[in-house]
């Protein structure tokens, strides 16, 4: 199990508790390397609009906490917490149906059909299969695309992803008041 992984184990029942998902934990870079989690508040909705610089200054000191008892990375780091964004990844299974009906990229580790590049819309997921149609070409053909093959995907900036971002960070915005 890679460092990133173990991580994840070790912060997402601490997130969960305070009603944040960890979307995402990836550790990079060289002499001073980059922890870097990406985290988004509970819901089943594609974007709550809701997540700001408190809520990472929240996550970060939970996270820090644990960090310094845990000690998983022996040499100094930096800790980056983020929310995924519009254009977030998509890194769990579950993430490809949450997303059902937006355009997505996706990379495989492998040749699938001849290609190890995809973009389409996400038509959902069948057991451990991503099913993605092409949205550029004319034929709209649909890929069944298995999740363990994927190394990277997210979704794609569209007018569509625009439009749901700005209605639910207004409706996110009424509610505080």
């Amino acid at each position: 199990m890679s460092t990133a992984a173990k991580i994840e184990q070790m912060i997402a029942p601490t997130l969960e508790a305070m009603g944040y998902a960890v979307v995402r934990v990836k550790l990079h870079g060289g002499q001073r390397p980059v922890l870097q989690i990406m985290a988004e508040r509970q819901t089943e909705e594609p974007h709550d609009g809701g997540f700001n610089i408190d809520d990472c200054t929240e996550i970060s000191r939970a996270v820090s906490a644990i960090l310094d008892v845990e000690d998983p990375i022996p040499e100094a780091y930096n800790l980056e917490v983020s929310s995924p964004g519009l254009d977030r990844p998509l890194v769990k299974l579950k993430d490809f149906g949450r997303f059902k009906g937006f355009v997505a990229r996706v990379e495989l580790g492998h040749a699938h059909e001849g290609r190890k590049r995809f973009r389409g819309r996400l038509l959902g997921i069948e057991g451990e299969t991503v099913t993605l149609q092409d949205d550029e070409g004319k034929d709209a053909t649909v890929w069944s695309l298995p999740h363990a093959d994927i190394t990277s995907a997210k979704l794609v900036l569209t007018d569509e992803l625009l439009r749901l971002g700005a209605a639910q960070k207004a409706a996110a915005e009424q509610a505080a008041e």
